[in-house]
């Protein structure tokens, strides 16, 4: 039996992500209370033949009372040993994006009052969810990503996966940008030559094959991909062993654009060769951001 908790803060995107789950086969409950953990996994282990209840997902957030929230660890580590495969996803996004969200959609925060505003409640959301984001197997940065582009991305990593297979996420991101907050592994690739400063390259991307040849023809390009190929295929088996399920891997340059794509989309094809979930985003690349590999 398999139980995916979703949890983040409020406009992260979590009813989407347990959209998602529930038309792949999941029992899915939104806003479940703490304390009913337990009896859920119960009920299913009692079950003769579990059913629906052999693969659940439930939704946990700050509508849950506080104290409950800061015990979760003590439940959750009490939970380890009922004989079901737990994982606990975490969305979340950047206090801006998450202020946007909420003007678009005109919704109240399960945490404002007439004396807490949105920033106020969408700041403090983050610390009561602390318990559950540091327990996370998969901490997913929505910042940015359709509604589309989040239920490929469940689909693929939570779904698409077998069990006991790690599933890895190369994205490009550019450092004047910000470092994505998901990343495990965060590589800096600035030092290769910048195809930005040739005029007739600007506008391309490193999928664009004029760039793909300006990076190849440096030995730099190739000796970086193949160093980074090594060092992550050396120590992705000790990830595994520790029960790892994901493993995200950032690649950056300055702008996101030439160099970090370039070399996401080498590792990609590397690793797609030998791992059966492995996708590909692009963060600063529009209407590009994800894909399989």
């Amino acid at each position: 039996m398999k139980l995916i908790i979703v949890s983040g803060r409020s406009g992260s995107g979590k009813s989407t992500a347990l959209h998602v789950l529930e038309d792949l086969g999941f029992y899915c409950i939104d806003n479940l209370p703490i304390g009913l953990l337990s009896p859920l996994i119960q009920e299913a282990a009692a079950q003769t033949s579990p059913g629906r209840l052999k693969k659940m997902a439930v939704s946990i957030d700050a509508r849950n009372l506080s104290d409950d929230i800061v015990n979760f660890e003590d439940i959750y580590q009490q939970l380890q040993h009922a004989g079901m495969t737990i994982e606990i996803i975490f969305l979340d996004a950047t206090e801006q994006s998450l202020l946007q969200r909420f003007h678009a959609t005109r919704r109240k925060h399960p945490l404002s009052n007439d004396r807490t505003s949105l920033r106020e409640a969408i700041s403090n959301e983050k610390q009561l969810l602390e318990p559950l984001a540091r327990l996370a197997d998969l901490y997913v940065d929505t910042t940015g990503m359709s509604i589309y582009q989040l239920r490929d991305m469940v689909k693929q990593r939570v779904v698409g996966r077998r069990e006991q297979e790690m599933a890895l996420l190369f994205q490009s991101f550019g450092f004047k940008h910000g470092v994505p907050v998901d990343s495990d592994y965060v590589f800096d690739v600035r030092c290769l030559p910048n195809p930005y400063w040739d005029p007739a390259l600007r506008a391309f991307t490193g999928l664009d094959q004029p760039v793909i040849e300006f990076l190849e023809a440096d030995p730099m390009s190739r000796q970086m991909v193949n160093d980074l190929s090594g060092f992550i295929e050396s120590w992705l088996p000790s990830f595994g062993k520790s029960n790892r399920s994901y493993m995200t891997i950032s690649i950056g340059c300055t702008g996101g654009q030439h160099r970090s794509v370039y070399i996401c989309e080498q590792l990609g094809r590397i690793f797609s060769a030998s791992h059966g979930n492995v996708q590909i985003r692009h963060t600063e690349l529009p209407q590009l951001n994800t894909r399989d590999d």
